[in-house]
């Protein structure tokens, strides 16, 4: 196969692959059942003026299923990080003892589980757009090479190949997450 075609098609994968890793990176922040150090993934703390995350000034742990354990590297830390992960809007209530902050999980509601799960498919969904973006960007790239429109025709058949793959693996792990959210 022609060489600068090779490149488009690895050009593309590399970009799918993106889609997938950031997807997966996304479903790991929904709340499934259990509490994850992950679901805090996303809080950012004013360490000392600038926004930080959360996991490079604190600890978080997961003691059981149902609670959250963040545990600062400095005391007066722990005023901040409690007002971040309010300020997260993640519907979590942390609770400071002086020593450390301890954040109940309460379990999910029917009606909490369902709106997890669109969310989820909201971002499966965002996924597949980029997928689809690299598919266009291909076969762009693709139509503007200066060969046999045969070839053309071979190489954009690869791609929609490639791009059937990855919009499969992207319903295989949207569904993996489902059951993971529905599961009591």
């Amino acid at each position: 196969m022609n060489e600068e075609i090779e490149f488009i098609l690895d050009t593309a994968k590399e970009a799918m692959d993106k889609a997938m890793a950031h997807l997966e990176k996304e479903l790991r922040t929904i709340r499934a059942g259990k509490a994850t150090p992950s679901m805090l993934g996303t809080v950012m703390v004013d360490y000392y003026g600038s926004q930080t995350p959360l996991s490079q000034v604190a600890n978080v742990n997961t003691p059981d299923p149902r609670t959250l354990s963040v545990q600062p590297w400095e005391k007066n830390m722990l005023q901040p990080i409690e007002k971040a992960i309010q300020i997260a809007n993640l519907g979590l209530n942390p609770m400071n003892n002086g020593d450390l902050i301890m954040i109940n999980v309460p379990p999910l509601t029917e009606e909490r589980r369902i709106n997890l799960t669109k969310q989820a498919k909201s971002e499966a969904e965002d996924a597949k757009i980029g997928i689809r973006n690299a598919r266009k960007d291909a076969n762009n790239d693709i139509k503007k090479l200066d060969i046999s429109d045969d070839l053309k025709k071979i190489a954009e058949e690869d791609v929609q190949k490639l791009t059937d793959t990855y919009v499969k693996r992207t319903d295989e792990t949207l569904a993996v997450k489902e059951e993971e959210i529905m599961k009591i």
